[in-house]
């Protein structure tokens, strides 16, 4: 007699006859869901997945200490013409403001790891790879003119500000020029990697002014390009241009001018989520924010002769500096 339409016939649960390897896949099958059982949907198992998304993950942290304890040494980033950030006084040799805060925090380091014999090593840098060199381990801690932005903190992380910048223009006095729409449809030259580079191209489509912006290796070889004639203008952080023309051959015949096209944190950069490290960092900088020792840092690179021609930049301490000093801050200005 023929099964009713309600009952399971029985061999419902049968499977074509296999090969033997086959076979065994079919009977754990079986074990597994149960004969006549349902598989999970499709909804179901997507249901799951996004649950196990939604579900916070244990995240790995950088432990930088413990790394530079292993080692038994700490890697140092400087600039080759971040003047009075970081620079080359003399081959092999960098120095600077930015140097000086790197070396307190080398001090501090020392007593957490107990490495009194900590050896400290350099690595020079340029705009376009001390992010990926910080991210990747190669440097500890930058220490330069690095702007504070939430684009590069992506990629790492920043310790509090230490120091606000303006983007202007240094051009030549008798090329009467005193903005940036006097540029219009000639070449201006400022550093690859940097934050300018980009804003000075969305200002040339915005303002229509036709700019040819052209990339520069370092700040010193932007300066190269504006005194040789090959560019009208060289486009950075007003405190840079400022150093660059300290060492200038004919400093009097070069000028800053123009509006400031954007406002720029300075801060020092280390390796992200690493929270023991940043603490590290940031205690040691504000630690001297507080005791007067930044101050004095200050006056010796922004109010004194500095190598290595002995000239000084004249430069008072800002109002937003000063304001910073009483209330420390990582965030970006863009």
């Amino acid at each position: 007699m023929a099964p009713r339409l309600s009952e399971k016939p029985d061999h419902e649960c049968a499977e074509p006859r296999a090969e033997p390897r086959a076979q065994l896949r079919i009977q754990q099958r079986r074990q597994r869901w149960g004969c006549g059982a349902r598989r999970p949907s499709s909804l179901l198992l997507a249901a799951l997945s996004s649950l196990l998304c939604s579900l916070p993950l244990a995240h790995a942290q950088a432990d930088t200490l413990k790394t530079i304890a292993g080692r038994g040494s700490v890697t140092l980033a400087y600039r080759e013409s971040s003047i009075p950030f970081s620079y080359l006084e003399a081959p092999g040799k960098p120095v600077g403001f930015g140097m000086d805060i790197a070396h307190r925090v080398v001090d501090e380091i020392r007593k957490a790891t107990g490495k009194k014999d900590l050896r400290v090593n350099y690595q020079a840098v340029t705009s376009q790879n001390r992010v990926p060199l910080v991210a990747n381990g190669t440097v500890d801690l930058e220490c330069g003119s690095t702007t504070n932005n939430a684009a590069r903190a992506k990629d790492v992380a920043f310790a509090v500000n230490h120091f606000y910048a303006a983007s202007r223009l240094l051009v030549r006095k008798s090329q009467n020029v005193k903005q940036l729409a006097d540029l219009n449809g000639k070449t201006v030259a400022t550093t690859t990697g940097t934050t300018t580079f980009g804003q000075l191209r969305k200002l040339s489509l915005e303002k229509r002014l036709d700019l040819e912006v052209v990339p520069a290796k370092d700040h010193a070889d932007g300066f190269l390009l504006l005194e040789s004639g090959r560019a009208k203008a060289f486009a950075m952080d007003d405190v840079l241009l400022a150093g660059l023309l300290l060492n200038a051959r004919t400093p009097a015949e070069f000028e800053i001018v123009g509006e400031s096209l954007q406002i720029e944190a300075y801060a020092c950069m280390l390796k992200k989520d690493d929270p023991a490290f940043k603490k590290l960092v940031d205690d040691t900088i504000t630690g001297m924010m507080r005791s007067g020792e930044f101050e004095k840092l200050y006056r010796k690179w922004f109010l004194s002769p500095i190598p290595p021609r002995g000239r000084s930049l004249d430069l008072p301490m800002s109002e937003r500096l000063k304001a910073s000093l009483k209330s420390p801050s990582d965030q970006p200005t863009s």
